[in-house]
Protein backbone atom coordinates (compact mmCIF):
# COMPACT_ATOMS: atom_id res chain seq x y z
CA UNK A 1 0.00 0.00 0.00
CA UNK A 2 1.42 3.35 -1.07
CA UNK A 3 1.18 6.16 1.41
CA UNK A 4 0.51 9.50 -0.32
CA UNK A 5 2.98 12.24 0.50
CA UNK A 6 2.46 15.96 0.46
CA UNK A 7 4.09 17.88 -2.42
CA UNK A 8 7.40 19.53 -1.40
CA UNK A 9 7.03 22.98 0.02
CA UNK A 10 9.14 26.03 -0.92
CA UNK A 11 12.54 25.62 -2.58
CA UNK A 12 14.81 22.69 -2.00
CA UNK A 13 18.41 23.23 -0.94
CA UNK A 14 19.64 21.99 -4.31
CA UNK A 15 17.30 24.32 -6.26
CA UNK A 16 18.33 27.27 -4.11
CA UNK A 17 22.04 26.67 -4.69
CA UNK A 18 21.53 26.20 -8.43
CA UNK A 19 19.50 29.42 -8.67
CA UNK A 20 22.10 31.37 -6.69
CA UNK A 21 24.88 30.18 -8.96
CA UNK A 22 22.99 31.18 -12.10
CA UNK A 23 22.13 34.61 -10.64
CA UNK A 24 25.75 35.13 -9.65
CA UNK A 25 26.99 34.31 -13.13
CA UNK A 26 24.43 36.65 -14.69
CA UNK A 27 25.34 39.49 -12.30
CA UNK A 28 29.05 38.99 -12.94
CA UNK A 29 28.44 39.13 -16.67
CA UNK A 30 26.47 42.37 -16.40
CA UNK A 31 29.13 43.95 -14.17
CA UNK A 32 31.91 42.93 -16.53
CA UNK A 33 30.00 44.32 -19.49
CA UNK A 34 29.43 47.62 -17.68
CA UNK A 35 33.06 47.90 -16.59
CA UNK A 36 34.53 46.93 -19.95
CA UNK A 37 36.48 49.89 -21.37
CA UNK A 38 35.40 51.40 -24.62
CA UNK A 39 37.31 50.21 -27.62
CA UNK A 40 40.14 52.60 -28.35
CA UNK A 41 39.77 54.65 -31.48
CA UNK A 42 42.34 53.59 -34.01
CA UNK A 43 43.90 55.69 -36.73
CA UNK A 44 45.55 54.27 -39.79
CA UNK A 45 48.44 55.82 -41.69
CA UNK A 46 48.00 59.16 -43.39
CA UNK A 47 46.51 62.42 -42.17
CA UNK A 48 43.49 62.84 -39.91
CA UNK A 49 41.44 65.89 -38.99
CA UNK A 50 41.23 66.43 -35.24
CA UNK A 51 40.10 69.14 -32.86
CA UNK A 52 42.28 70.29 -29.98
CA UNK A 53 41.19 72.49 -27.09
CA UNK A 54 44.07 74.96 -26.88
CA UNK A 55 43.94 77.87 -24.43
CA UNK A 56 40.18 77.51 -24.14
CA UNK A 57 39.50 77.51 -27.89
CA UNK A 58 38.69 74.53 -30.12
CA UNK A 59 41.22 74.40 -32.94
CA UNK A 60 40.79 72.10 -35.93
CA UNK A 61 43.87 70.81 -37.69
CA UNK A 62 45.08 67.95 -39.83
CA UNK A 63 47.88 65.78 -38.50
CA UNK A 64 49.56 62.48 -39.24
CA UNK A 65 49.39 59.78 -36.60
CA UNK A 66 53.08 60.33 -35.79
CA UNK A 67 52.72 64.12 -35.25
CA UNK A 68 53.70 65.19 -31.75
CA UNK A 69 51.73 67.78 -29.84
CA UNK A 70 54.76 70.07 -30.02
CA UNK A 71 54.87 69.87 -33.82
CA UNK A 72 51.11 70.41 -34.02
CA UNK A 73 51.31 73.52 -31.86
CA UNK A 74 54.32 75.04 -33.60
CA UNK A 75 53.85 74.00 -37.22
CA UNK A 76 50.07 73.71 -37.56
CA UNK A 77 48.70 76.24 -35.08
CA UNK A 78 51.58 78.78 -35.16
CA UNK A 79 51.96 78.67 -31.36
CA UNK A 80 55.74 78.83 -31.09
CA UNK A 81 56.10 79.50 -27.36
CA UNK A 82 56.91 75.88 -26.55
CA UNK A 83 60.46 75.35 -27.75
CA UNK A 84 61.85 72.36 -29.63
CA UNK A 85 65.25 71.92 -28.00
CA UNK A 86 66.26 68.36 -27.11
CA UNK A 87 63.17 66.71 -28.66
CA UNK A 88 63.49 63.80 -26.22
CA UNK A 89 61.85 65.04 -23.01
CA UNK A 90 65.11 65.92 -21.26
CA UNK A 91 65.09 69.71 -21.05
CA UNK A 92 61.48 70.80 -20.41
CA UNK A 93 61.64 73.60 -23.01
CA UNK A 94 58.47 72.27 -24.65
CA UNK A 95 56.41 72.09 -21.44
CA UNK A 96 52.68 72.79 -21.76
CA UNK A 97 49.84 71.97 -19.40
CA UNK A 98 47.48 69.11 -20.19
CA UNK A 99 44.40 69.32 -17.96
CA UNK A 100 46.52 71.42 -15.62
CA UNK A 101 49.43 68.96 -15.45
CA UNK A 102 52.83 69.82 -17.00
CA UNK A 103 53.83 67.53 -19.87
CA UNK A 104 56.63 67.42 -22.40
CA UNK A 105 54.78 68.12 -25.63
CA UNK A 106 57.62 66.60 -27.67
CA UNK A 107 56.79 63.17 -26.18
CA UNK A 108 53.00 63.33 -26.54
CA UNK A 109 51.20 62.59 -29.79
CA UNK A 110 48.74 65.23 -30.93
CA UNK A 111 46.08 62.50 -31.22
CA UNK A 112 46.51 61.72 -27.51
CA UNK A 113 45.68 65.32 -26.60
CA UNK A 114 42.22 65.13 -28.18
CA UNK A 115 39.56 65.60 -25.49
CA UNK A 116 41.98 67.29 -23.07
CA UNK A 117 42.60 70.95 -22.27
CA UNK A 118 45.96 72.15 -23.59
CA UNK A 119 47.40 75.35 -22.10
CA UNK A 120 50.43 77.03 -23.65
CA UNK A 121 52.53 80.01 -22.57
CA UNK A 122 50.68 82.19 -25.10
CA UNK A 123 47.63 82.13 -22.82
CA UNK A 124 49.54 84.12 -20.18
CA UNK A 125 50.19 87.12 -22.38
CA UNK A 126 46.73 87.90 -23.70
CA UNK A 127 45.14 91.27 -23.06
CA UNK A 128 46.79 94.48 -21.90
CA UNK A 129 48.23 93.05 -18.68
CA UNK A 130 50.46 89.94 -18.65
CA UNK A 131 49.88 87.19 -16.13
CA UNK A 132 51.31 87.98 -12.65
CA UNK A 133 53.81 85.14 -13.03
CA UNK A 134 55.14 86.66 -16.25
CA UNK A 135 55.45 90.02 -14.51
CA UNK A 136 57.34 88.36 -11.65
CA UNK A 137 59.77 86.68 -14.06
CA UNK A 138 60.56 90.12 -15.47
CA UNK A 139 60.73 91.86 -12.08
CA UNK A 140 63.06 89.20 -10.66
CA UNK A 141 65.22 89.08 -13.79
CA UNK A 142 64.55 85.34 -13.91
CA UNK A 143 65.79 84.87 -17.47
CA UNK A 144 68.94 85.48 -19.45
CA UNK A 145 68.97 83.90 -22.90
CA UNK A 146 65.25 83.20 -22.46
CA UNK A 147 65.15 80.01 -24.50
CA UNK A 148 64.03 77.85 -21.58
CA UNK A 149 61.71 80.51 -20.20
CA UNK A 150 58.37 79.36 -21.74
CA UNK A 151 58.79 75.85 -20.31
CA UNK A 152 59.96 77.24 -16.97
CA UNK A 153 56.96 79.55 -16.79
CA UNK A 154 54.51 76.70 -17.48
CA UNK A 155 56.09 74.39 -14.90
CA UNK A 156 56.13 77.28 -12.41
CA UNK A 157 52.46 77.96 -13.13
CA UNK A 158 51.56 74.33 -12.44
CA UNK A 159 53.58 74.49 -9.21
CA UNK A 160 51.65 77.57 -8.07
CA UNK A 161 48.26 76.19 -9.08
CA UNK A 162 48.80 72.90 -7.30
CA UNK A 163 50.58 74.14 -4.16
CA UNK A 164 49.52 77.75 -3.61
CA UNK A 165 52.48 78.69 -1.38
CA UNK A 166 55.21 76.25 -2.45
CA UNK A 167 58.39 75.83 -0.45
CA UNK A 168 61.80 76.00 -2.11
CA UNK A 169 62.09 72.21 -1.88
CA UNK A 170 58.71 71.80 -3.62
CA UNK A 171 59.81 74.24 -6.32
CA UNK A 172 62.99 72.26 -6.91
CA UNK A 173 60.98 69.06 -7.22
CA UNK A 174 58.34 70.53 -9.54
CA UNK A 175 60.88 72.21 -11.82
CA UNK A 176 63.40 69.36 -11.80
CA UNK A 177 62.50 68.47 -15.38
CA UNK A 178 63.36 71.95 -16.69
CA UNK A 179 66.96 72.83 -17.50
CA UNK A 180 68.37 76.35 -17.53
CA UNK A 181 71.83 76.57 -19.02
CA UNK A 182 72.17 80.12 -17.71
CA UNK A 183 71.66 78.88 -14.14
CA UNK A 184 69.02 81.40 -13.03
CA UNK A 185 67.19 78.91 -10.81
CA UNK A 186 67.41 81.12 -7.72
CA UNK A 187 65.73 84.01 -9.52
CA UNK A 188 63.08 81.70 -10.94
CA UNK A 189 62.26 80.52 -7.42
CA UNK A 190 62.11 84.16 -6.31
CA UNK A 191 59.64 84.87 -9.13
CA UNK A 192 57.42 82.00 -7.99
CA UNK A 193 57.53 83.27 -4.41
CA UNK A 194 56.74 86.82 -5.52
CA UNK A 195 53.69 85.58 -7.46
CA UNK A 196 52.52 83.42 -4.56
CA UNK A 197 52.69 86.47 -2.29
CA UNK A 198 50.56 88.55 -4.65
CA UNK A 199 53.31 90.22 -6.62
CA UNK A 200 52.52 91.41 -10.11
CA UNK A 201 48.83 91.95 -9.49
Amino acid sequence: MTVPTDPPRGVSRRSFLKGSAIAGIATTGLTAAAAAPREAQSFGPGEHEISLSVNGTARKLTVETRTTLLDALRNRLDLTGAKQICDRGSCGGCTVLLDGQPVNSCLLLALDAVGHAVTTVESLGTGDTPHPLVQSFVACDALQCGYCTPGMVMSSLACLQQRGQPTREQMRRDLSGNLCRCGTYGRIFAAIERTAQGGGK
